[in-house]
């Protein structure tokens, strides 16, 4: 009888420990739509000293990325002209080249960068092909400057 009953044991354990394994049914995501991509991380750590989308409207040191990226590309925009875009400023930030008048005005001619062109580009197509943060003012900002924005 004792044989039995400790046989008996083993068998629910094995039985029941069984049902906590992983299964193989596993659903499997495409990784290309889990990985980050690289640029959006350059820009956090590049830009986002003076670029960041959380700071205050007032205290901030220059304006938000999706302020660059809405003044930089419109409906005819390639990706290709707005990189070679960032490019040109990034590494030539002068009066020749300004862009968004209002900013220069505001926050002065942002230094020269030394990022290899690579990091840049990367920031670059990122910025282009997905939505960028924005601070809550942002939009209000935005729609009151319109107009001053484009007339220069």
């Amino acid at each position: 009888m004792k044989p039995i009953l400790i046989g008996l044991v083993f068998v629910l354990l094995f039985v029941n420990c069984d049902k906590h394994k992983p299964k193989n049914n596993i659903i499997k995501t495409d990784v290309t739509n889990t990985k980050e991509h690289p640029g959006k991380k350059l820009m956090e750590v590049h830009c986002y000293s003076c670029h960041h989308p959380t700071a205050d409207e007032d205290n901030r040191l220059a304006p938000p990325m999706i302020a660059i990226k809405m003044r930089y590309v419109n409906d005819s925009t390639t990706k290709k002209e707005f990189i070679a875009d960032m490019q040109n400023w990034i590494k030539n930030p002068v009066e020749s080249n300004v862009k968004m008048y209002g900013a220069v005005k505001r926050f002065g001619i942002m230094g020269n960068l030394p990022y290899p062109e690579r990091v840049i580009e990367q920031i670059a197509d990122y910025m282009f092909d997905n939505d960028i943060e924005q601070p809550e003012w942002f939009q209000d900002h935005f729609n009151q400057n319109k107009g001053n924005m484009r007339q220069n």
